[in-house]
């Protein structure tokens, strides 16, 4: 894919109609203006972010100026959210981070970037309302921020200190060495997810997926197998996902077993490759988040 090419003065199309509305949805262009030609008031606009936005001097819209705008134009809602490399980042993230804080869920610093400070917020406000404490932004949780604007829009942010209260936050993620994987499209993109969530909250990781390794895995890392009912996994330790709130403890005993075979190795059992009425991606970042929480709480443990 060829780098694009720069909106400027006298262009005309869709793509100039598409930065109208960008511009018009943050405030800096008139609706009035929306009419696919990049003329005078547009070019004004465009300077105007730039300058906002902290880039060269100019009113036309190159690479940097087009990816600025995409971030700045998402609205909270607009997508769903959650911990990945590399982070989501955008005013969608920020409006996030400054509603969960102002409800006394510090973020961290309020920059716009989904990292694991935003992600543990996300959980704890999860956990206080009773939804599903999976740290991904999504319908449900937005529509608990939206019941409760009047709580915090318009509010100071919270600014205690961050401290990361999860497992795979505490020095396990770096002390031990894991090789994710599955044999299906479903618990491939489960071990995939895991590895990205384990880089995202600590680059350090050492919890990675066999599609991400470079190298095979040598035979001091744990292999961990993640399978769908049906699928068979010879003598190795086999742990059931459910229930959620067992799979660590369950974990633990699998491990210890595990560390004593040639090679080390077990096998998770996921219920299937949906999670209540999720589609299958959030079904996967589901699994990903509960079972990466669950081993590393194992770890921490041996």
């Amino acid at each position: 894919m060829g780098a694009m090419e720069t909106i400027k003065l006298n262009d005309s199309g869709a793509a100039v109609e598409d930065v109208q509305h960008r511009l018009s949805r943050i405030g800096l262009l008139d609706e009035a203006c929306i009419d696919g030609l990049f003329g005078p008031e547009t070019a004004k606009a465009v300077a105007s972010f730039r300058s906002q936005a902290q880039l060269e001097c100019g009113d036309e819209v190159d690479e940097k100026t087009w990816a600025a705008l995409v971030d700045a134009s998402f609205c909270l809602g607009d997508r769903t959210l959650y911990l990945r490399m590399p982070h989501f980042h955008g005013h969608d993230v920020q409006q996030l981070q400054k509603a969960l804080s102002a409800l006394g869920f510090a973020c961290g610093d309020i920059d716009g970037i989904f990292g694991a400070f935003t992600e543990l917020a996300l959980r704890k406000f999860q956990t206080n309302l009773g939804l599903p404490t999976d740290g991904i932004a999504g319908a449900y949780t937005y529509a608990a921020i939206r019941n409760l604007h009047h709580s915090w829009e318009g509010k100071e942010a919270v600014r205690s200190s961050s401290h990361l209260g999860f497992a795979r936050a505490a020095g396990v993620l770096e002390r031990n060495a894991l090789c994710l994987f599955g044999t299906q499209e479903f618990t491939r993109s489960v071990a995939s997810r895991m590895s990205n969530l384990a880089l995202a909250t600590n680059p350090a990781s050492k919890i990675v997926s066999a599609d991400n390794l470079l190298v095979a895995p040598d035979e001091q890392m744990l292999l961990v197998h993640i399978v769908l009912p049906e699928e068979q996994t010879g003598n190795a330790p086999r742990v059931g996902f459910a229930p959620e709130e067992t799979l660590s403890m369950r974990l633990e005993s699998a491990l210890e077993a595990a560390m004593r075979a040639d090679p080390a190795r077990i096998a998770v059992e996921l219920p299937g490759s949906m999670w209540e009425d999720a589609g299958v991606g959030r079904s996967a970042q589901h699994f990903a988040i509960t079972l990466l929480d669950a081993l590393c709480t194992a770890l921490a443990k041996r």
